[in-house]
């Protein structure tokens, strides 16, 4: 089971870093299907290699991702994505740039992912993995403190199950979990 220390990120450059398009892209691809070179996510991403060097060294820079020397044949480098239990300021901690990074990079996350879940759900025929795609829709009426909790044991959860490829079962799949939550308006 992979261990996930919570790292606070309230660093604006490492943000901005994060929150980048491109290297949100590799981030996922790294994460999704594990090590790779520069030109392998050029290739895979349709990105420019150069570009994605880069990019891959701005993403080290942060600790986001890293290389693996021991993978290196020649002049290739071999970068892998470096989980972690990223926890943002909480909007009362953050100033204006940070709130607008933060919110584009959530808004832009949500539609991605609403975007993979329609393709997934197109690219495959019902039974076995077709029909593992559980959904659920809620609320809860919880204090802030509460919300706080609840939302550590879903992480507890998530990393509960977690675990690298090559210790998952036979026919185990990688899946995408997606949690977001919201007051209800006072009004």
């Amino acid at each position: 089971m992979a261990e996930h220390v919570p790292r606070k990120l309230d660093d604006l450059e490492a943000l901005r870093a994060l929150a980048h398009p491109r290297r949100q892209r590799i981030l996922n691809h790294l994460s999704a299907r594990g090590p790779a070179t520069s030109a392998d996510l050029a290739r895979d991403l349709d990105l420019n290699t150069g570009a994605t060097s880069y990019h891959l060294r701005e993403l080290a820079k942060h600790g986001f991702v890293e290389e693996l020397p021991e993978k290196a044949r020649g002049r290739e480098r071999w970068w892998r994505f470096v989980p972690a239990d990223l926890r943002f300021p909480l909007r009362s901690e953050q100033d204006e740039e940070t709130r607008a990074i933060l919110d584009e990079m959530n808004v832009r996350s949500i539609s991605d992912a609403m975007q993979a879940f329609r393709r997934a759900q197109a690219a495959v025929e019902p039974g076995g993995w077709g029909d593992a795609f559980p959904y659920s829709r809620g609320t809860i009426r919880v204090t802030l403190e509460e919300l706080g909790e609840f939302f550590e044991e879903y992480i507890a959860l998530l990393n509960k199950y977690d675990r690298p490829a090559e210790e998952a079962g036979p026919g185990a799949r990688l899946v995408h979990t997606r949690f977001f939550a919201y007051p209800e308006s006072e009004a």
